[in-house]
C-alpha cells in the first residue's frame, strides 16, 4: 500500500493524544458537547467540509477528491458510560461518574487519525469519504436519528466501515465475521399491578411481588419452549422492585429487561410473546398489568463481500495469522442501521491482554498502539475501496 504504514505511524502522536483527551472528558448519551466541540476543532484543522449539531451533538466531516467515485462512510461513536473510573491512569476522567469503558474514545481518535492520513492522501483517491461522529450507541441509539436527518446523503454512501476495540480477542489480531456478528436487542418495562395490604391476610390481596416472580419464572419459557434450540435467544429480566416494608404485601412490583436473538423473525414477536405471557400469569392470579416495549437494535449483519475486502485489508496490516474469526455476541450495535441502509462491515480490533479487564468495567483499559492497526485497516480499507484508476 505505498508505505501506508509509515504514513500511519506519522499520526502516532494525534492518534494517541486524541484518544487521551476525549477519555478525560467522557459523556454520555446526548450530552456529548464537549466531545463535539473538540473534534469538530481538531477536524477544522484539516481540509474538510464539518458538519456540526446532528441528531444533538453529532458529526460529520465530507472529503471530496473532486474525482468521480464512490463514497465510504467511516463512523465512531462518542458517548460514554455512567461508570466510576479506577484505571489509575495520568489522563483519568475528569467526570464524576462517567467513563469512556467501551473503548469509544478510542473509535473517535482512530477515524479522526484515517482522516488526517487520508486528507495527506487524497490525490490518490477518487469519490468522497464521510468521517461521521454519532452520539448515543450505548443507548437510546444515535444512529438512526444521524440517518433520519440526511448523513447517507448528498453525496450518498455506499459503503459504511466501523470499528470496536474487542476485549475477546487479542491485541494485535483483527477480528472480521461475515453476515451476522451483533444480536438484535430490545428493553422491556413491566409494571405488575395487584392489590396491597397487611401480610397477616394474604387473603385479602393480590400479591404484585409473587405475581412478577411468577412472571420472571414464565418468560423464560420462551426460551425454553417457544423458541428453536438452533437459534440462540436470550430473555434476562435484569432488575426487579417490589415492597417497601417487611410486612405489607406490595400492590405494585416494577421490572425491566432485555430481549436478545440474531433471528429476525423472532426478532419482530418478542413483544406480542411477552404480552401473551404477562397478560397470561397476570389474569391467573387476579393482576393487571402494564407493558412498555422498547425495539432497539436490529441484528448487526456484516455485508459478504464487504467482510471479506476488510479481512484482506486487515491481513495486509497485521498479517494473515492474526485475522481471525471472533465469535458472535449477544450484544447490541446500532451500526446495524448503517448495514440497513449501504453496504458494510462492522469489524473488530483485539484488545484482549493477560489480566486485563473487559468492556464496561472501571479498569477498563487497552494497549494504545492497537490504535495505529486500526487506523491503518481503515486507511487500507478507503484506499482499496477508492484507489484512482488511471
Amino acid at each position: 500500500m505505498d508505505n501506508l504504514h509509515g504514513h500511519v505511524k506519522e499520526k502516532k502522536g494525534l492518534i494517541i493524544q486524541t484518544r487521551r483527551d476525549l477519555h478525560r472528558i467522557p459523556e454520555t448519551a446526548f450530552t456529548e458537547e464537549k466531545t463535539a466541540r473538540y473534534l469538530a476543532e481538531k477536524l477544522g484543522e484539516l481540509d474538510l467540509e464539518v458538519e456540526t449539531g446532528i441528531a444533538s451533538h453529532g458529526l460529520v466531516a465530507l472529503m471530496k477528491t473532486g474525482r468521480p467515485g464512490p463514497t465510504l462512510l467511516f463512523r465512531a461513536d462518542m458517548d460514554a458510560l455512567p461508570i466510576t473510573e479506577s484505571t489509575g491512569l495520568s489522563f483519568t476522567s475528569t467526570h464524576d461518574g462517567i467513563m469512556h469503558a467501551c473503548g469509544h474514545d478510542a473509535h473517535m481518535a482512530m477515524v479522526l487519525g484515517t482522516a488526517a492520513v487520508l486528507n495527506d492522501m487524497r490525490g490518490r483517491l477518487c469519490g468522497n469519504i464521510k468521517f461521521l461522529f454519532q452520539p448515543a450507541e450505548e443507548g437510546p441509539g444515535g444512529a438512526k436519528p444521524m440517518i433520519d436527518a440526511g448523513v447517507l446523503k448528498n453525496p450518498s454512501v455506499d459503503y459504511v466501515v466501523g470499528c470496536h476495540v474487542w476485549s475477546e480477542i487479542p491485541e494485535g489480531t483483527v477480528g472480521v465475521v461475515s453476515g451476522p456478528f451483533m444480536a438484535a436487542m430490545d428493553r422491556f418495562d413491566i409494571r405488575i399491578l395487584g392489590k396491597g395490604g397487611h401480610g397477616a391476610m394474604p387473603h385479602e390481596c393480590v400479591d404484585a411481588l409473587e405475581v412478577g416472580t411468577q412472571v420472571v419464572n414464565a418468560l423464560q419459557r420462551i426460551v425454553s419452549r417457544r423458541s428453536d434450540p438452533l437459534k440462540p435467544t436470550v430473555v434476562t429480566v435484569g432488575t426487579f422492585h417490589a415492597g417497601t416494608a417487611f410486612n405489607v404485601i406490595p400492590a405494585v412490583a416494577e421490572l425491566s429487561g432485555t430481549t436478545r436473538t440474531f433471528d429476525p423473525d423472532v426478532w419482530k414477536r418478542w413483544e406480542s410473546d411477552l404480552r401473551q405471557i404477562i397478560s397470561g400469569v397476570c389474569a391467573s392470579m387476579g393482576a393487571g398489568f402494564e407493558l412498555n416495549y422498547t425495539q432497539g437494535y436490529p441484528v448487526t449483519i456484516n455485508d459478504a463481500g464487504m467482510a471479506a475486502m476488510v479481512k484482506k485489508c486487515a491481513a495486509g496490516v497485521v498479517g494473515q495469522e492474526r485475522t481471525v474469526t471472533p465469535k458472535k455476541t449477544m450484544g447490541g450495535e446500532d451500526f446495524s442501521f448503517f448495514l440497513q441502509k449501504a453496504k458494510g462491515c462492522y469489524f473488530a480490533l483485539g484488545a484482549g491482554h493477560a489480566g486485563g479487564a473487559s468492556v464496561h468495567n472501571p479498569k477498563f483499559d487497552f494497549n494504545e498502539d492497537i490504535l495505529l492497526i486500526g487506523t491503518e485497516t481503515f486507511c487500507s480499507i478507503a484506499l482499496r475501496i477508492l484507489s484512482r484508476n488511471e
